[in-house]
């Protein structure tokens, strides 16, 4: 449903009020996904003593999930849930999940050569990050989606609308990096994961209580059907919700056997791709047709894209902690605390790319979507040559210098920014309605 033309309050800077209330929810959603993500790949190899790769592969399966589940989310807020009941859906799995993590119990330790793990612990932490996947996956396109309802598709503002969205997201993040991060290293695991598990309460409260500002935004497709009673007295919405829990449960599980994700993630992706051809050319008109094309060629792009950035969460957090020289100005930052130099550089160049494509478009010069992705992989990939040239510039101690680092992070988001807002905006214009939230997933 979109609701650009129906009466609105007052704007808010020139935006729908609606907006403020998805900028903060998704805001305080970020703080504590970003505030766990800063502090999991140090959690796996400091409290549970997992060696590199153990940790590297809990991270990766548990953030493949992560970019997986929001399409299976989103296909059921299309159908189903709604846009906004979903948000809920996701909200509420989240809060479990993010508290969850602060139960730490007692710390890994070696024993005659043999790691001894506290097994209640070590499944509780597996337990909350599929609530978080599963939560996510709910979530996260749903609100993406509840932004361009906000707006008509020929309204110029909304652009405009997703920078001051994506410059929320990026405000939880870094804050999140630096605070959930000291806690966490510095006094303990718990602090850390508790604080973004009270930042994800937060962020709910602040999505039911701002709701009427939303005026309609991200309703059923069929309120009707989703009340009705399927199994006895249980009615659709309840069955999602028992399903979600059960998905939960499934998640649990899949996040212990790395192995398999491989695998699921290969049928997936292609059953995914296989029925987006299938129905771009059965069930769309033919502007429908490419319009679905071109998102799902672009969409290639970004996972390389995100596949490469996300090694800010494990690859680079340790190379921080062990290769850098963090000492900055007589200060030892966190290695977790690193994570928040992304979300920092997106606030401050943020704006200047919201005007920088504008300008170029007056003088003809803009560069279209498929140039802009471009641009993000040559950039996340120059990123990573900067760390390759510091660590060949190394000083006697072996420690590459945190100014590399940070270059290598200015990259990574530049190439972001060229990406991300752009993919978003791209997303909510170009998909077909009945399929946005899978789209957007």
């Amino acid at each position: 449903m979109n609701v650009a033309a129906t009466a609105q309050p007052r704007d808010l800077l020139g935006h729908p009020r609606g907006l403020a209330v998805l900028f903060f929810t998704e805001m305080w959603e970020r703080f504590s996904f970003y505030g766990m993500r800063a502090l999991l790949i140090f959690y796996l190899t400091q409290h549970f003593l997992f060696d590199d790769a153990m940790s590297a592969g809990i991270y990766a399966t548990y953030g493949a999930m992560v970019y997986l589940m929001p399409v299976i989310g989103g296909m059921v807020a299309d159908r189903y849930l709604g846009f906004r009941k979903a948000v809920i859906v996701g909200a509420v799995l989240l809060c479990f999940g993010h508290l969850g993590m602060a139960f730490e119990g007692d710390p890994a330790r070696t024993v005659d050569g043999v790691v001894i793990r506290d097994e209640v612990s070590l499944q509780v932490l597996y337990l909350s990050l599929a609530f978080i996947v599963i939560g996510v996956g709910f979530l996260k396109s749903s609100i993406s989606n509840m932004v361009g309802e906000l707006y008509g598709p020929d309204d110029n503002r909304r652009d405009g609308g997703f920078t001051l969205f994506y410059m929320g997201i990026n405000l939880g993040a870094f804050v999140a990096g630096i605070v959930c991060g000291y806690l966490g290293q510095t006094y303990g695991w718990r602090y850390g994961f508790g604080l973004a598990g009270i930042g994800m309460l937060a962020g709910l409260v602040t999505f039911v209580r701002g709701r009427r500002l939303l005026l309609g935004a991200g309703e059923p497709p069929d309120r009707a059907d989703l009340g009705r009673a399927l199994v006895g007295r249980i009615t659709r919405e309840q069955l999602i919700w028992g399903a979600a829990l059960v998905a939960v449960l499934v998640m649990w599980q899949i996040l212990q056997h790395q192995e398999v994700v491989g695998g699921m993630l290969l049928l997936g992706g292609g059953a995914v791709v296989i029925g987006l051809i299938w129905f771009s050319l059965a069930r769309c008109t033919p502007v429908e047709r490419d319009r679905t094309l071109v998102v799902l060629g672009l969409t290639s792009v970004s996972v390389v894209f995100w596949a490469l950035f996300e090694q800010a969460g494990s690859s680079m957090s340790l190379f921080a902690d062990r290769n850098v020289d963090r000492e900055i100005a007589g200060m030892t930052p966190q290695a977790s605390q690193f994570q928040s130099l992304n979300p920092l550089f997106i606030i401050f160049l943020a704006p200047l790319f919201a005007g920088l494509w504008p300008m170029l478009a007056r003088r003809g010069f803009e560069p279209g979507t498929p140039a802009k992705f471009g641009l993000a992989i040559v950039q996340v990939g120059l990123g990573f040559a900067a760390l390759v040239y510091g660590c060949s510039v190394a000083g006697e101690n072996h420690l590459v210098a945190a100014g590399w680092l940070a270059f290598a992070y200015v990259l990574h988001t530049t190439g972001e920014l060229c990406l991300s807002p752009v993919g978003l905006s791209m997303v909510t214009k170009l998909s077909v309605a009945r399929i946005a939230g899978m789209m957007m997933g």
